[in-house]
């Protein structure tokens, strides 16, 4: 076999025509514990545990899509107060710089005190910020300025808390076959917040505080919403409590049956996949750096971090964070207003689309189209910089580029990282590691969004979209050859396949007998 022409695969599903179609009432799946029975009321159950889980992202949205809608008031000198330009551009990237310890912390939270009392830390944490900024300085500039930034690191946290927790958890309670979608319901709901707050800033252009009150009051309900959900049963088999793992996962899997077989299985394999992990460990307790030494955790980790580079670079976030004035630059001949928002309806519709793409296609085919799809956009806003078309019939082409470029994004490389961050991990050090991620993520997250306008006034709107797209080609082959499939693979099969104690041929080849 041509080695050049080999790609990182987990074993594959067997051919459809020879899987017989289940009964409209359950799907079955084989696995190492035996039969597992998925329901139409534990399916109901699991998607409505998710979507109350994942709420708790849309405040972040908020949090990220805010300065794109609040920095044409706070630099418009008519009105009372106003930032230089140098302090407006530290309001619009001090969130990133705060993202990264937030990713941490989320890792040490996850592990500490489990899932569900993180997603109550990032509402708390996120009220304390919007409340901040609702009730900001109207005369005193200065003070304002010590406001915003006070509260901007705040929400800087809380963005950095929530990329992994609620994915995380929707993972861990989901059942194999709909891993794939309620994995994106993070990036979904991440997404809606942002539509929610360009729209926000649509309707109140010169009253930001109003947005933030909204905000705050929306994040209110997100705590109350996360209270009655159930915790992690991977989490707690953990811990060393099956008992309460047994009674939550009853929970989840919708079964109401005492000392079910199905739910005894379940636990069984859980507590062997921890015993079998500390079984690896040292008669004394390995250090987190000995854990990130071993292949199920380094090699995860490495393709992941590529990953978020590559997507940090490709200008995704830029566009998120500079809507407004990136849609200006770009040569967006409507409302800037207007343009985010159309910028965040086209993530959150691709968003949703993208959850029926993945499960049908699998991760690799969207993240490959998507990173073409990325570099021909930014290649065409390149070329209208180049040669303008604001004064023409074909005024539209930059618009219809912006909103492109977001659609392919969305396919592929702003949603697939957080998604597939949260399943490639061991159970045991999954806190750690995808917080590792995220804060090297949201790290070169910082790096790009400061270095932006410098870059514009350097080398020029054209150069600019030009890195962008050539970042965008680098991505796909990084896709090709280096990011394996993890379609209909559970969390199991993708830990031993890091491992090296499966081997992807050999179960391929089983799988076609």
């Amino acid at each position: 076999m041509d080695k050049a022409r080999e790609t990182p695969t987990l074993p594959a599903d067997p051919p459809a025509d020879k899987v017989a179609d289940p009964p409209a009432d359950k799907v079955t799946e084989a696995t190492a514990s035996g039969i597992v029975k998925l329901t139409k009321r534990a399916v109901i159950t699991q998607i409505v545990i998710a979507v109350a889980a994942n709420i708790t992202t849309i405040s972040s949205g908020m949090g990220i899509g805010f300065p794109s809608i609040a920095m044409m008031e706070l630099t418009n000198s008519t009105t009372s107060v106003v930032l230089t330009e140098s302090d407006a551009s530290w309001f619009a990237s001090i969130t990133a710089i705060m993202c990264p310890f937030g990713g941490l912390l989320s890792g040490y939270l996850l592990d500490k005190v489990g899932r569900k009392r993180t997603l109550y830390c990032i509402n708390i944490i996120s009220i304390i910020s919007w409340a901040i900024m609702s009730f900001a300085s109207t005369t005193d500039e200065s003070l304002l300025f010590v406001e915003l930034m006070v509260a901007r690191v705040i929400i800087g946290i809380a963005i950095g808390l929530s990329s992994t927790p609620a994915s995380v958890y929707a993972a861990e309670v989901a059942h194999p076959r709909l891993r794939g979608r309620l994995t994106l319901l993070t990036a979904l709901f991440t997404g809606v917040g942002m539509l929610l707050v360009y729209s926000l800033g649509y309707m109140f252009k010169e009253d930001w505080r109003y947005v933030c009150t909204i905000s705050g009051v929306f994040t209110g309900v997100s705590l109350i919403i996360a209270i009655p959900l159930p915790e992690s049963p991977s989490w707690l088999v953990g811990k060393k409590r099956p008992q309460e793992a047994e009674r939550y996962l009853k929970v989840i899997r919708a079964i109401k049956e005492d000392n079910h077989p199905e739910i005894r299985a379940e636990i069984k394999a859980l507590e062997e996949n921890v015993a079998r992990f500390r079984a690896s460990e040292s008669s004394k307790k390995p250090s987190k750096l000995v854990q990130l030494k071993k292949p199920e955790v380094y090699k995860p980790l490495g393709i992941m971090c590529t990953f978020f580079l590559f997507q940090q670079f490709s200008g995704i976030f830029v566009i998120i964070v500079y809507a407004a004035s990136f849609s200006v630059e770009a040569g967006v001949s409507i409302d800037p207003f207007l343009s985010a928002v159309l910028v965040g309806l086209t993530r959150v519709v691709t968003t949703i689309l993208m959850s029926f793409i993945s499960d049908k296609f699998g991760r690799r085919p969207p993240a490959l189209f998507s990173g073409f799809g990325m570099a021909c956009c930014m290649f065409g806003l390149a070329a209208c910089a180049v040669y303008p078309v604001t004064d023409t019939p074909y005024n539209w082409i930059p618009t219809a580029l912006l909103v492109a470029f977001i659609f392919t994004a969305t396919l592929g490389f702003l949603t697939l990282p957080f998604s597939m961050n949260a399943e490639v991990y061991p159970t045991k050090v999954r806190g750690l590691a995808s917080g590792l991620t995220i804060f090297f993520g949201y790290t070169m997250s910082f790096i790009i969004l400061k270095s932006y306008p410098t870059m514009v006034n350097v080398i020029g709107n054209e150069n600019v979209f030009m890195f962008f797209g050539l970042v965008s080609l680098l991505g796909i082959v990084f896709v090709y050859f280096f990011l394996p499939e993890t379609k209909g693979r559970t969390l199991q099969d993708i830990e031993d396949y890091f491992r090296g104690t499966k081997s992807a041929d050999a179960d391929t080849n089983e799988a076609k007998a």
